[in-house]
């Protein structure tokens, strides 16, 4: 890439920061309509809530930002990387993209897309391209030689569904080819894909291992969205309302960055609702390896039925000294109950979690993230120390 292609595209930055999403809502528009066997890659789901095109606006300002040195974006990468793998997107897919996303630079920048423009950006998406797919394939090697390591879609047995809330249903995955699964790092996802026939399409939806590596199965705990028809809630009834035991879902292996860090510092989990998923695998992770590590885990819900895995914690609780409980509810019915009333507060906490020699890891809607991110922050918290998990596309920029 010259200086000139360089400086053409950052010329392009004001422009982006504008009308980015405008950009990027023509882009999927136009690559749907001229390939649509990519609606059975893509969460189209993402596609009508305006997640993914506004991560994707983002992550093509962030590399037009750093056009000049490309590597500070590494963790971006990494983390788009994670993702890609796990819907199995392929070096081939990059073709595509790039056709549709510079015909779409061309289409809505009009007579301001000179070629000398569309050149230097057709330039800068193929070395993108080439950084993104080459990290992939690392990434997929990794997959694939770990032992029950895959790459692609592989075939799975429902052999247990267990209803662990009003709201919340685990599903307990074996290898159909009777094989082992690859180990993860706790805090990690898998995709689970399912045919939607209220759309006729394929759809892969990106679930976290709720339990702790065993080598035999993996684990997914669902939340049931009632009275949706959002393609998220469609996957996630789908699960509920007509997976059986016995019946065959489709995984790719584990991916994901939001994963158990291995200093000895006190673990802090904060969750609201089913974000407490990944948080679950770490917790039982660390009470399997090391039950030294003082654990604080703090989470939230709207009442006792909706409080998942309420019994297996109290459990963990009474048999780890080092693990203590603060539950928040909505409402509070039987006062005689160890709760907090209301929505998590961490100033309730204060005394208990600002510490100096810990590591904190929150999991919920990008609303509650925010929140008790700032104020950790505002306590003097080293942003080091603090791991989040935001489902869907990223569109938190803490």
């Amino acid at each position: 890439m010259t200086t000139e292609h360089k400086e053409l595209v950052k010329a392009t930055i004001p422009v982006l920061r504008e009308n980015g999403v405008l950009l990027t809502k023509h882009f999927y528009q136009r690559m749907f309509t001229h390939n649509p066997e990519l609606k059975h890659v893509f969460n189209m789901g993402n596609q009508q809530n305006d997640r993914q095109q506004t991560a994707l606006a983002m992550a093509v300002l962030a590399y037009a930002e750093h056009i000049d040195d490309p590597s500070v974006l590494f963790p971006v990468v990494n983390h788009i990387g994670h993702k890609h793998t796990s819907l199995d997107i392929r070096a081939d897919h990059y073709a595509i993209v790039g056709k549709h996303l510079i015909a779409s630079i061309q289409e809505v920048l009009a007579d301001a897309a000179t070629p000398q423009l569309l050149e230097a950006w057709t330039v800068a998406y193929r070395e993108l391209a080439s950084l993104m797919s080459g990290h992939e394939q690392t990434l997929y090697n990794k997959q694939t030689n770990k032992t029950g390591g895959w790459s692609g879609w592989r075939p799975f047995i429902v052999k247990q569904k267990v209803k662990e809330s009003e709201e919340i249903t685990s599903f307990y995955l074996y290898p159909s080819d009777g094989g082992s699964v690859a180990d993860f790092t706790p805090g990690q996802y898998i995709s689970l894909r399912l045919f939607l026939p209220e759309l006729n399409l394929l759809q892969p939806r990106q679930y976290s291992i709720s339990c702790a590596p065993n080598g035999q199965y993996y684990r997914i705990s669902v939340k049931r969205e009632a009275g949706t028809q959002h393609p998220d809630g469609l996957i996630s009834n789908r699960l509920h309302d007509h997976i059986k035991e016995g019946d065959i879902v489709e995984l790719t292996a584990p991916a994901g960055v939001f994963t158990l860090q291995t200093q000895p510092k006190t673990k802090i989990f904060i969750s609201g609702g089913v974000g407490q998923t990944p948080l679950l695998a770490m917790l039982e992770s660390l009470l399997t390896t090391n039950t030294s590590t003082a654990i604080k885990w703090i989470h939230g819900c709207r009442n006792k039925e909706v409080h998942a895995f309420k019994n297996r914690l109290e459990e963990l609780e009474r048999n780890h000294q080092n693990l203590s409980q603060h539950i928040f509810y909505d409402v509070v019915e039987n006062t005689s109950e160890q709760l907090y009333q209301g929505w998590v507060d961490l100033a309730m906490l204060k005394d208990d979690i600002i510490l100096d020699n810990a590591e904190y890891y929150i999991c919920g809607p990008g609303a509650f993230i925010n929140k008790h991110y700032t104020y950790l922050i505002e306590n003097k918290i080293d942003k080091a120390n603090i791991h989040f998990e935001e489902f869907g596309p990223a569109s938190l920029t803490l």
